[in-house]
């Protein structure tokens, strides 16, 4: 008497060079992250709207309380100044939050869960960078539209207008990647509070608020050449039309090529640094 066995018989082959578990595309999983990122953001709005009511309490002080020391620039009233530069300078006062938001998931482990499915690392961060930036963008039509209650009309053509409000959120994608990597790099979101708080000589010692030429000598040098002057300037320019071309004794295509050049260092310097931050954490 005799009897088959076959618990041990093998199953169907898999074909040479399929992985049993796939997991997710990268779109796919980037774009779970960016999503999770924004949800957890709407179901908070104080984080929201402690952002934005920070940006309106702050330009509103500059317009009215010194706005009044600083009444026209030539052919330029001081608000048609101060918003372009305002606005762009916020892109770095809104991309703060991403850093302390960055070191909070890190604490609380959720990047740990993230690293441990089948997906690939640089979806995590790309996901982030997508979420903060759509944040940011947000920041920049709320303080735009603040800009024009309080004020500001613009001196160009509208497609220029267009052009400087897409480029001042392609400003706020470029800082997100530093901040990002801020997050991961100070590992609590105190220490990421505090660490994004080294951007502030880039807003203020730029020509958002006031003409360079005003700052003492020794000063001026670096305020010229940082990338938030480029980039103002950049905005002024394609919102401002002539009045600030005759200011500033530049075209925009002096400014633009900068700016954009500051664009992508920015990138290709933060992007690296992020993802490399994030495998090492």
């Amino acid at each position: 008497m005799t009897m088959d066995i076959t618990l041990d018989r093998p199953g169907p082959a898999r074909p040479v060079g399929v992985a049993e578990n796939q997991g997710a595309s990268y779109l796919c999983a980037s774009g779970q992250v960016a999503a999770r990122t924004l949800k957890k953001n709407v179901r908070t709005p104080a984080l929201i709207v402690a952002g934005t009511a920070q940006g309106v309490l702050f330009l509103l002080i500059f317009r009215y309380v010194f706005g009044g020391a600083v009444a026209h620039l030539g052919n330029l009233s001081y608000v048609d100044f101060l918003v372009p530069g305002f606005v762009v300078t916020g892109v770095l006062f809104q991309g703060m939050g991403a850093a302390s938001g960055v070191a909070d998931d890190l604490e609380g482990g959720l990047f740990d869960r993230l690293r441990s499915l089948p997906i690939r690392l640089l979806s995590i961060i790309t996901g982030r960078v997508g979420a903060d930036s759509a944040l940011v963008a947000w920041g920049v039509i709320v303080m735009t539209a603040v800009g024009f209650a309080v004020g500001f009309r613009v001196g160009g053509s509208t497609p220029d207008a267009l052009a400087a409000l897409g480029l001042t959120i392609l400003y706020g994608f470029a800082f997100v990647w530093m901040f990002i990597f801020m997050g991961l790099a100070a590992g609590s979101p105190q220490a990421a509070q505090g660490l994004s708080f080294l951007v502030f000589p880039l807003s203020f010692v730029s020509s958002a608020y006031v003409p360079v030429s005003t700052m003492p000598g020794w000063m001026q040098g670096f305020a010229t050449n940082q990338p938030m002057t480029q980039m103002v300037n950049t905005v002024r320019l394609l919102t401002g039309g002539p009045a600030v071309e005759q200011l500033l004794g530049h075209p925009v295509s002096y400014y633009l090529v900068p700016s954009l050049l500051w664009t992508v260092g920015l990138v290709a310097v933060f992007a690296p640094l992020a993802v490399w931050k994030l495998k090492r954490s």
